[in-house]
């Protein structure tokens, strides 16, 4: 691997690209930090994708598609007088040493999940921040991350199960409220607890060290591909889904599901 004069070499050599892209690119020039947004939501999702398709190659292109935004950030930034990308690290190495006291400081940690709470109590004492757990919860993440976001805080401040298979209780009492409320038929009471079944499920989720959303992403995937299989085989008889019985569709479903990847 390369040494760390090469990494801070290579690192130099995009910041005078990027100074470079600024003055001398119109598409570049034009850029602000609105403008970029959108795009830099879509670059994160696409590493998100390389990395659940395990894709070194995608990965590492990803990366550097992503790195190209902070540092166009920093460059608006330097112009506005804002901050540059000294400040922007400069700031992290701050934080990363304030909340590891116990690499850089004299406490000590001796798991992942001390670790954890530790850095949310932490996190509560910086300064401009609020007193509160959640708010570092971004309001725009998807409800589903947020969820598991949430939650995950809450046990970090010890608002938590004792024992993880309680939350199973949980569970089947949201669904049999939600149940009952389907049997009303009030759109308004169904929405409502769907989203509290929706809730104890992401919350076993965690429990059980699963990351919701790449669970999710998997079945995703796993529809996908039998969907796909299903609709070839169909083609290939000359006829159309449309056509089919449920019972054909699923003798064909199972099939699928012999044949598929065995990383979906």
């Amino acid at each position: 691997m390369h040494t760390k004069e090469q990494k801070l070499e290579a690192f130099g050599r995009l910041l005078d690209i990027m100074d470079e892209l600024r003055v001398k690119c119109p598409w570049d020039r034009e850029q602000t930090n609105e403008s970029l947004r959108a795009n830099t939501i879509e670059e994160t999702y696409e590493l998100a994708e390389a990395i659940l398709s395990n894709d070194n190659s995608e990965i590492k292109k990803e990366l550097g598609d992503l790195l190209l935004h902070v540092v166009f950030y920093a460059k608006i930034g330097e112009e506005k007088q804002a901050f540059d990308i000294t400040d922007i690290c400069n700031t992290l190495c701050d934080k990363l040493i304030f909340r590891h006291p116990h690499v850089f400081g004299d406490q000590k940690a001796d798991s992942a999940g001390m670790v954890e709470q530790s850095w949310e109590q932490l996190k509560l004492k910086e300064k401009g921040r609020k007193q509160s757990v959640l708010e570092g919860v971004p309001s725009a993440l998807p409800a589903l991350v947020k969820a598991y976001r949430i939650q995950d805080k809450a046990r970090n401040a010890g608002f938590d199960w004792n024992q993880r298979h309680d939350v199973w209780d949980k569970v089947k009492e949201e669904l049999g409220e939600l149940e009952a409320e389907i049997e009303k038929m009030d759109d308004n009471k169904i929405e409502a607890e769907f989203g509290d079944m929706l809730f104890s499920i992401i919350n076993a989720a965690r429990l059980y060290k699963v990351n919701p959303d790449n669970a999710l992403e998997r079945t995703n995937r796993k529809f996908i591909y039998r969907f796909n299989y299903m609709e070839k085989k169909v083609k290939e008889q000359g006829r159309s889904l449309k056509d089919m019985t449920l019972e054909e569709m699923e003798m064909i479903w199972q099939e699928a599901k012999k044949t598929q990847p065995v990383d979906l």
